[in-house]
């Protein structure tokens, strides 16, 4: 066992190096349809015998119901708790002795079933993924051992600030629409979760005519696609496509929502409706917000609130797009007594670059770290998979990886000034504080005047 794992850990160390050295424009992707509906794309990569597959369901936590937030996660997590004829133990020493890597997650839009593995022992891993996706045990003191096991996650979780500030938030831009919670649930919600709430999500969500797979490595195309047909045929039928979500709208003026607790340091998130990843907006706001926030210590927040006023020591600005639009954040921590002048610099820079054009120097950087970092999210066998599931989920096409380049070059100054000023509204936004409020004083009457007046 020991052996399968030193050689495992060696050749995933020079897959990394031999990724490295491949440009990205020689990333070929074969698409075809399997018998039971799922999409399958394949890149074959013969550098090493290595294989990663990743398969994408329709079973995410915006399928969770009203009052049932965490199901799709505590599903996902429970899959792989013994399959077949296998115990939970049993499955996890077949693994293991091949040195292979096999799991399930959910996050917000999809859930992802996936497992790396030697060449050699592919055909066993795939045979224990299928087992996982048609045969998974999900016995009642199994689901029930690891519900527990998610809410004390659940409960540690709660002690760190940022992740209560990222809780909050959500719920504030979203309510209760499928991205308005966590995708692990609440304490509260994941406790009301049954074994049998978890095999009735398993059934209505885990069905390969709705899947897309992800296959990269030392492999074939016709050779796994007859392998998938014959190993994982079903679970068989579609899933009904959830429709589409109204965008979330922030009412004119500063929302602000502040949880009072004995904390060092302010835990700050400044936010916006966000839009799609479909979105064509997606890329001239990737240029500005490279610029505002995005770049690390080349973008303006983090050279007038850090380098220049001391305040934090990491402040930051995302774009969170999925499948439904999403939020626009500005996160960062900073002593209890200046979070009002870190908020205040915030909204200064905000809107600097809603009213001015970013220089030619400043877009030009952007634009040349954007393109030039692009391979480096495709430099190894998981990476590729994901890169694939995302081009195929949100429909970018094969062609992505040649035609982003020109999607990042096509932006000018003019763009990022008018996807500043769509997207960016100090005067409509949420903010959400976890601070010592006796220190930070925070005053939501005073940064409403902050952002009229800016």
């Amino acid at each position: 066992m020991r052996a399968a794992r030193s050689l495992a850990g060696l050749l995933v160390t020079a897959m990394f190096i031999a990724l490295a050295a491949t440009p990205s424009h020689a990333l070929q992707i074969k698409r075809v349809t399997l018998n039971n509906g799922a999409i399958l794309l394949v890149s074959e990569q013969h550098q090493l015998p290595m294989v990663t597959m990743s398969i994408a369901f329709d079973a995410g936590s915006r399928r969770d119901p009203a009052g049932k937030a965490g199901f799709a996660s505590l599903t996902a997590r429970c899959l792989t708790l013994g399959a077949g004829k296998l115990s939970a133990d049993q499955f996890n020493q077949q693994v293991d002795f091949m040195g292979s890597s096999l799991s399930v997650d959910a996050s917000e839009d999809f859930a992802e079933a996936s497992f790396t593995s030697l060449k050699k022992y592919e055909p066993e891993t795939l045979a224990l993924l299928a087992d996982v996706l048609q045969h998974p045990a999900l016995h009642d003191d199994d689901i029930l051992r690891k519900r527990a096991e998610v809410i004390a996650a659940i409960k540690a979780a709660e002690q760190q600030p940022g992740y209560v500030a990222g809780v909050a938030f959500r719920k504030q831009m979203f309510d209760d629409t499928p991205y308005g919670h966590d995708a692990d649930g609440t304490t509260d919600s994941v406790s009301k979760l049954t074994p049998a709430d978890v095999r009735d999500f398993y059934r209505e969500y885990y069905k390969m005519g709705s899947a897309v797979i992800a296959v990269v490595g030392d492999v074939d195309t016709d050779q796994i696609k007859a392998a998938l047909e014959k190993e994982l045929a079903g679970p068989a039928g579609k899933v009904t496509p959830e429709t589409e979500q109204t965008p979330p709208k922030v009412p004119p003026g500063v929302h602000l929502t502040i949880i009072d607790r004995n904390v060092a340091q302010a835990n700050l998130i400044m936010g916006f409706p966000g839009m799609a990843r479909s979105n064509p907006d997606y890329y001239r706001f990737q240029v500005m917000n490279y610029v505002l926030g995005g770049g690390g210590f080349a973008s303006r927040l983090m050279a007038v609130v850090r380098s220049r006023a001391g305040l934090a020591y990491s402040i930051s600005s995302q774009n969170e797009a999925g499948k439904f639009p999403g939020s626009i954040r500005i996160a960062l921590q900073t002593k209890n007594r200046s979070a009002n002048e870190a908020m205040k610099l915030i909204l200064q820079q905000v809107n600097e670059i809603r009213d001015h054009p970013v220089s030619d120097a400043e877009l030009a950087s952007a634009k040349k770290f954007l393109i030039g970092s692009f391979p480096l999210k495709i430099d190894r066998q998981s990476a590729i998979a994901g890169y694939m599931l995302d081009i195929e989920l949100y429909g970018l096409g094969l062609d992505y990886i040649d035609k982003y380049p020109g999607y990042i070059n096509a932006v000018t100054t003019q763009q990022v000034q008018e996807v500043a000023r769509k997207y960016l509204h100090p005067d409509a936004m949420i903010v959400v504080a976890v601070a010592n409020q006796a220190e930070a004083a925070i005053n939501a009457k005073a940064l409403q005047e902050e952002a009229k007046h800016n």
